[in-house]
């Protein structure tokens, strides 16, 4: 009985995605979440639910913490949020390296000694914790700028994503791509980055996304013309993403359209903050 609740649970956090209300949703998330942790402590292995949480701690985070933080005009709150946002981005990745090792005897062990031969283990049904175990521990990454050993775990994080995009191309609608659209554009050419493989990324996520999708439009935005410095291209694209009516068309990610929207709108206000001229 315990194990069709989880599975009913788990299974349900896709509802939220068609909510156009991302304040209330903002509210709801933290007991949806608790209440599958309290699931979870009596089935430690269930990968629906080690799924839904790397998944739900992941986007509560970036749509919600995260981005309060780097609105914040006091430096002190902004802080305290990049911190918090941190160590949910931490819960997320466990959860899902805990998923990975559920349905892989030994996958912990086999990453942590060869991450290349260890995500080998995963298979196409692994995408979802792939993906999100691999997001969440990047994102923490990123938030962890002065720990020497965080940052060296950068490419355990794209051994995950590059695991995923070979099993799953199009794992919702475009996703991975998107994932490496700020991997490879956020990051100097001296670092590894490239712009060009990060607009090969963006195209193909607008592809698959079929225009149903805003974030690849904010998510190109903030990094290839930020960096390049192109304040035309990156206006253009905030005002597409801007553009779209995301109460009405493309309900699946309706969500998911109006916080990238929140986003979009914040960074057009800073745009003679992002560029010289």
């Amino acid at each position: 009985m315990l194990h069709r609740v989880s599975d009913v649970v788990s299974s349900g956090g896709e509802g939220f995605a068609t909510d156009d209300d991302p304040e209330l949703v903002r509210d709801s998330v933290p007991f949806a979440l608790k209440a599958m942790e309290s699931l979870l402590s009596e089935q430690p292995y269930h990968r629906g639910l080690l799924t839904s949480l790397s998944r739900g701690f992941t986007q509560y985070a970036a749509a919600f913490v995260l981005q309060d933080a780097v609105e914040a005009s006091d430096p002190a709150v902004s802080r305290a949020g990049r911190e918090r946002a941190r160590r949910l981005y931490l819960r997320a990745m466990e959860y899902g390296l805990r998923g990975l090792s559920a349905g892989h005897a030994g996958f912990r062990e086999e990453f942590a000694e060869n991450p290349f031969k260890g995500a080998r283990l995963a298979e196409r049904e692994d995408v979802p914790l792939l993906f999100w175990a691999g997001v969440s521990w990047s994102l923490a990454v990123s938030l962890s700028q002065d720990d020497p050993a965080m940052l060296a775990d950068l490419p355990r994080c794209e051994t995950l994503m590059r695991r995923a995009l070979e099993l799953h191309e199009d794992f919702d609608d475009g996703a991975i791509h998107e994932y490496f659209v700020a991997f490879e554009g956020g990051r100097p050419e001296a670092m590894g980055g490239s712009a060009s493989r990060a607009r090969r990324h963006f195209e193909r996520a607008m592809e698959l996304s079929r225009g149903r999708k805003v974030s690849p439009l904010v998510t190109f935005a903030e990094n290839v013309p930020v960096r390049r410095q192109d304040r035309k291209e990156f206006l253009e694209l905030l005002d597409r993403a801007l553009a779209f009516d995301a109460r009405r068309e493309a309900p699946g990610y309706r969500l998911a359209n109006l916080i990238a929207q929140r986003k979009a709108r914040w960074l057009r206000e800073r745009v003679n903050e992002l560029f010289l001229e």
